[in-house]
């Protein structure tokens, strides 16, 4: 058996798309510390250069040479003695050579070793992703060959993505090629309970070509994906060695003295927190990032006293401090005293700015004016709200983000224009039912640190209301939200049709009304704010259905 003692370093960087200088220097910066711990083969991410999707900007050549040169520009930087012996695996979008487009796809998905300052090889997947969260033409192109190097006595070969998904193509070249330690480059959004699905193709992969896997992912959040890390190594045997912790960046080595013999260097967890932790803190990332990398520094948003805003305010706090969050109360006529009281608790408890701004004054002429009523007359008053909250963000310059949640966007139970205003919209593919189970675990996470429950008691527990009318409620409208959600599940989710969600026990009208109002509301889900994904059917992202449509089956 071959023994020999390669020091392996995984890097999970957050780059920002299109910040192609930032990105370097963060990767140079990691690059010195893997050498300064004495590595041997550093591994980043997919597309690690450049940030990850870069979806158009893979149509422009420009961007494609400038991305080329950035790459030409490290190498050189890694000339200097202290580097000559340290390869470099890094992941970027590379120019189609002419006979290799497609007519409109111009780049390709590709890693380079780096080595001396010199590139040594690249392996090129044809074409960039871009399905559900990135589209991909499938296709292995003939004389894709796996790219394996030698360092050190040990052979590595290099995958990208989707390749470790794939039965044929590159990965089923390792066998073959007598490979020692697979390097998989991934940009992999979060999904709740992806990280099992990962781990398991990881290890399949290493028990079915008898080599050790090193799977780096991404971190950090792009529009409405989320890249949380979690990066692996495996040995041969398919023992997981190591984890790199989730929605941080990090730099873990580890020691290969065989494919089935790897020993990480320092601390280091096998452990994953559990569901609830992850989903708070995927959302906590992607608007921390979402704000920070389009130049914001502030948020806005209304607070009701309900559990939405509550929850939302929360996240904000999390992501950016209390400092950085203005927390809105608009009351009407309507407004309960204790959502007012609620609202205000919610700021004290937190901590963030707050301001109360009735809208009566505002409402009246417009009623007046219009002789608006009923349902008219409910929606001015969220739109009014939206203006107000939408000029505090000109005049200030923070970003507005919506409470919305999952929920309500699937039925259309919101306002265009009023409570749908906003440029983010943190719970936007969190379910009405999460919302609750987030809150209290929210809580309880803050108790176990011996701090201050941030979110009202009587924000969780009350019925939730709009307060567009006297006495209103949201079941004045819609099912229960345990039986909404669960009827969400099956019809946008599980993709199940009307008679079979029926058959799950649900009254029928029930279910007719449901799935009506989702389809109705199709149109405002289109002009809606974005928000993290955190499922495998976020509206807007993977799922879209014609706004023109006569299908009911």
């Amino acid at each position: 058996m071959l023994v020999t003692n390669v020091r392996l370093a995984l890097v999970q960087t957050n780059p920002t798309v299109g910040a192609l200088e930032s990105n370097i220097d963060s990767i140079f910066a990691q690059i010195k510390a893997a050498a300064e711990a004495k590595a041997d083969v550093v591994v980043f991410g997919e597309m690690a250069i450049t940030g990850y999707p870069i979806e158009d900007l893979a149509s422009r050549e420009t961007f494609l040479l400038d991305v080329e040169l950035a790459i030409r520009t490290l190498a050189k930087r890694l000339e200097a003695a202290e580097f000559r012996d340290l390869a470099v695996v890094v992941g970027h979008p590379a120019l189609a050579s002419a006979q290799e487009q497609n007519g409109w796809a111009i780049a390709k998905n590709c890693a380079s070793v780096i080595l001396g300052g010199e590139i040594i090889g690249r392996y090129a997947k044809h074409h960039l992703p871009n399905y559900s969260v990135f589209d991909e033409y499938r296709i292995f192109v003939p004389g894709n060959d796996l790219l394996t190097f030698e360092h050190k006595g040990l052979k590595f070969s290099t995958v990208i993505c989707e390749d470790i998904w794939q039965q044929g193509g590159p990965v089923a070249e390792l066998s073959r090629s007598e490979t020692d330690v697979c390097l998989i480059l991934n940009g992999s959004p979060f999904e709740m309970d992806k990280d099992d699905k990962r781990l398991a193709l990881v290890t399949d992969l290493a028990k079915r070509h008898k080599c050790a896997a090193a799977y780096v992912n991404l971190v950090g959040g792009q529009d409405d994906l989320v890249f949380d890390g979690d990066s692996i190594i495996v040995d041969s045997k398919a023992r997981l060695v190591a984890r790199l912790k989730q929605f941080k960046t990090e730099l873990l080595c580890v020691d290969i003295e065989s494919k089935d013999h790897i020993t990480v260097v320092g601390e280091h967890h096998l452990s994953k927190p559990n569901d609830n932790w992850q989903v708070w803190n995927a959302l906590v990332l992607g608007l921390r990032d979402y704000v920070q990398k389009n130049g914001f520094s502030s948020v806005v948003l209304g607070l009701s006293g309900g559990i939405d805003s509550a929850v939302c305010a929360t996240i904000a706090a999390d992501a950016l401090g209390a400092s950085n969050v203005f927390g809105v109360s608009m009351p009407s006529r309507y407004s309960s005293a204790g959502s007012k009281d609620d609202a205000k608790d919610l700021a004290d408890r937190r901590g963030i700015n707050y301001q109360i701004q009735a809208i009566e004054s505002m409402v009246l002429p417009f009623e007046t004016s219009l002789e608006l009523e009923g349902l008219p007359a409910e929606n001015l008053q969220a739109r009014v709200r939206g203006v107000i909250l939408m000029a505090l963000s000109n005049k200030y310059g923070h970003l507005t983000i919506t409470t919305g949640n999952k929920s309500e966007l699937a039925v259309g139970y919101s306002t265009i224009y009023g409570d749908t205003v906003g440029g983010y919209a943190p719970l936007k593919d969190v379910e009405k039912s999460l919302v609750w189970e987030l809150a209290r675990w929210r809580n309880a996470y803050a108790l176990s640190r011996g701090e201050v429950e941030p979110i009202p008691l009587s924000s969780i527990e009350k019925a939730p209301s709009a307060e567009l009318r006297p006495g209103q409620v949201d079941q004045d409208s819609l099912p229960p939200y345990d039986v909404l959600d669960a009827i969400l599940d099956a019809y946008v989710n599980r993709r199940k049709s009307l008679a079979q969600i029926a058959e799950y026990g649900f009254d029928l009208d029930m279910v007719k009304k449901v799935l009506k109002l989702v389809d109705q509301a199709e149109w405002k889900r289109r002009q809606a704010a974005i928000g993290p994904k955190i499922t495998a059917m976020a509206f807007g992202r993977d799922r879209r259905l014609p706004i023109t449509n006569k299908y009911k089956g």
